[in-house]
């Protein structure tokens, strides 16, 4: 019998990546709030924050469902760069960027309801910026895309002529690192994504 999954996510690019694949799942949003604390390692920052999306959710099921849960966040200088408020705090974000690297954490939770199976744990890509002209980051601006973003830009749009290089995981700085989700959703809970 195939597993209730649950994406813990309100996210449309974890959605749409997690529907690339051979697994029908739901969608049940956490009502958390997304609380960072700039004292707390950026890696445990979103681990936690996975897991009490996770956990949020999980605690609405009954079932023996699975809940998967991420939150990505992007440091630059030991710094969280959160999501922009406004026009000129993407503008500060993406300005500060230009030309250096960065990493992307995502941090996320693998919960069975029913059980004491949980998985946490997080992947880091390393993304380089190119040198970016005070225009270029005002036109992208104008685009809206920044909206909603960790670090004010998306990889997987019109953010993409910003990026250099990455190490790493593409998938994991779209928000949802898919590899290693399917190796510990198929090693831990026997779901497999193909």
């Amino acid at each position: 019998m195939q597993k209730r999954i649950i994406l813990a996510s309100g996210s449309p690019r974890r959605k749409e990546l997690l529907s690339k694949f051979n697994i029908d799942f739901d969608i049940v949003q956490s009502d958390i709030p997304e609380l960072v604390n700039d004292f707390d390692e950026p890696k445990q920052t979103a681990m936690s924050l996975a897991f009490q999306k996770a956990n949020d959710v999980s605690l609405k099921m009954t079932n023996g469902e699975i809940v998967i849960a991420a939150d990505t966040i992007v440091v630059f200088e030991r710094k969280i760069l959160g999501k922009p408020r406004s026009e000129s705090e993407a503008f500060e974000m993406l300005f500060k960027l230009s030309g250096k690297t960065h990493s992307v954490i995502t941090g996320f939770a693998i919960i069975e309801t029913g059980t004491h199976n949980k998985i946490i744990d997080y992947t880091e890509t390393i993304v380089k910026f190119k040198d970016l002209t005070s225009d270029q980051i005002k036109r992208y601006i104008r685009t809206r895309e920044y909206l909603d973003k960790a670090g004010a830009y998306a990889i997987q749009g019109y953010g993409s002529i910003f990026v250099e290089w990455i190490k790493g995981s593409y998938w994991n700085v779209v928000g949802l690192p898919i590899s290693k989700l399917d190796s510990i959703l198929e090693k831990y809970f026997g779901v497999r994504l193909l």
